[in-house]
């Protein structure tokens, strides 16, 4: 069951994704390794925009049937993740922020900042973890050829928009 908020953002409102960790998340290092937060990414996305089943629970922008029963595909253009902290294991689950930096035509771009638990934020707030970026694109799961996004995904994705990140160690 996904518990998603709504909270105000950089231009728009946002999507908070609660997102557990598990053991195997972590590496030698006791801090989740490279390799598992794109994983993260991937259930904060599922979780987000994805229709939920019968008797599940999502957020409003959960409107993408994406399946190839359904005959779209929702693939990945490009990620981007700049690491600002290690993540140590926890029992909470991380705050997953989402919005969209920009709808094209038949691509999302997917903002997302990770970071620590709200139920441990105390006095100091939470930490941020890292920032992350994810075009993903529409595409018919026959002919391989880009969808348009639909009226209704828009309707549901544009109150969510909002400024995309600017990495701070781009050269």
């Amino acid at each position: 069951m996904t518990e998603a908020r709504e909270a105000a953002g950089p231009g728009g409102g946002r999507l908070h994704i609660p997102i557990h960790l598990r053991w195997g998340d972590l590496d030698a290092f006791n801090h989740v390794n490279n390799t598992a937060m794109l994983k993260l990414l991937e259930e904060a996305r599922v979780r987000a925009f994805w229709t939920p089943e019968a008797g599940e629970q999502a957020p409003p922008t959960a409107v993408l049937e994406s399946s190839i029963f359904s005959g779209v595909l929702t693939l990945i253009a490009r990620q981007e993740i700049e690491y600002l902290a290690p993540v140590p294991y926890q029992r909470h689950p991380l705050d997953v922020q989402m919005w969209f930096g920009k709808l094209g035509g038949s691509s999302i771009e997917v903002c997302y900042e990770i970071m620590s638990p709200r139920e441990t934020a105390g006095e100091t707030g939470q930490t941020l973890y890292a920032r992350a970026t994810t075009v993903v694109v529409k595409v018919d799961a026959g002919s391989g050829r880009p969808l348009r996004l639909t009226s209704e995904e828009r309707a549901a994705w544009e109150p969510f928009l909002g400024e995309p990140i600017l990495y701070a160690h781009r050269r």
